[in-house]
């Protein structure tokens, strides 16, 4: 009996007309699913190899023998948690990279804590990126290694990429990652520096809470963003491989990370409000970006239907960037189901192992 059901709701629920009943059945049965146990996550076998402060260097760990020399290092964004990128078995992209015969590796960033609060973007780049780098390329006895960034974290892979262009890179995968925050739509219109004061935020919270960021994602769509996931759950509870994919998908948008105060400072202003990127403006302690200093293979990858990384934001790329092997896809999915779900799999993550396969031996 769900919780949200009780006897006498199911006394009385006897008595409705039977178009009645089959709604009464659904919302008991959609609720049910809400209290259920939480689903397990990150299936694919892996080990720590390396650690630095919160954050961990994973190694994912098959039988099967790895079939390319180059590596993959996945490196996400700061504020969710990356099993997005291996939720469940069978829909998994590192299990089917590593299944194709990768040697994949995989940044987690860690929870931070209020003493992390001074964080910059600068520490994460310059400090954590170079080093997990090495140690993959040490790890795997490689001359070369691969980079997969996913959102944010793509991003930041590309201000790495562009500060270390001495560093054996030969190709880059980036997934729905902004580039360009001249026209952001409803985000931009939030964060106006006229109306958003960056720093008093920054200043007052120190750790930026995830509900906060989450809040305002959802403001962009809210009434798809509040409601659709519970309508669509009630309207397809009897549907097991639904709810199964419902759950996971939850678990990982309730599950976010706060975002240390500096860094968070940084994202806003030099990104949504200043737009330094893309312009060249962006200094990344005393250093400054030039993303025409990537050389490496680009497969620059964005969704349709992205709403948080527009897909004019992330081919701007393309225009700056110095590779001779380049290519953009706009695939017709967002930004979750890019990674997650019938159409990543039958869609992204082929395109992308098909491309790494061609570079990566």
């Amino acid at each position: 009996m769900s919780i949200f059901v009780t006897e006498e709701w199911k006394e009385m629920a006897e008595f409705m007309p039977e178009e009645y009943q089959q709604v009464f059945n659904k919302v008991k049965k959609a609720t049910d699913v809400m209290v259920d146990a939480e689903p397990e996550v990150a299936p694919t076998p892996k080990e720590v190899i390396w650690t630095k402060n919160k954050a961990k260097l994973y190694r994912y760990i098959s039988d099967k023998p790895v079939e390319h020399k180059v590596p993959i290092l996945m490196i996400y964004a700061l504020i969710n948690k990356p099993y997005i990128l291996d939720l469940t078995k069978g829909g998994s992209f590192v299990e089917y990279l590593v299944n194709r015969g990768f040697d994949v590796y995989l940044i987690d960033w860690g929870t931070p804590g209020y003493e992390d609060k001074n964080m910059k973007l600068d520490d994460y780049i310059l400090d954590y990126i170079p080093r997990a780098v090495k140690k993959v390329l040490r790890t795997s006895g490689a001359d070369e290694v691969s980079l997969f960034g996913y959102c944010m974290g793509g991003t930041m892979t590309g201000i790495f990429a562009s500060l270390h262009p001495e560093l054996p890179i030969r190709n880059i995968v980036f997934m729905t990652s902004p580039f360009d925050f001249e026209n952001t739509g409803l985000y931009g219109e939030m964060l106006d520096e006229k109306h958003f004061d960056v720093d008093k935020v920054a200043d007052t919270l120190g750790l930026v809470p995830p509900e906060m960021i989450d809040f305002g994602n959802k403001l962009v769509k809210p009434m798809s963003n509040f409601y659709g996931p519970y309508v669509s759950l009630v309207d397809r509870a009897e549907n097991s491989s639904f709810v199964k994919s419902w759950k996971l998908l939850q678990k990982w948008l309730n599950d976010g990370i706060p975002f240390p105060g500096e860094a968070y400072r940084q994202w806003i202003r030099d990104f949504y409000q200043k737009n330094k990127l893309i312009k060249g403006e962006l200094v990344i302690r005393g250093q400054k970006v030039d993303l025409s200093n990537i050389k490496a293979n680009v497969l620059n990858l964005s969704g349709q239907n992205d709403i948080i990384a527009q897909p004019h934001q992330v081919e701007a790329l393309m225009d700056v960037i110095s590779s001779k092997d380049k290519q953009y896809i706009d695939l017709p999915v967002g930004h979750t189901s890019i990674t997650f779900g019938s159409k990543a799999t039958k869609i992204t993550y082929p395109t992308v192992g098909d491309w790494l396969e061609e570079r990566s031996n």
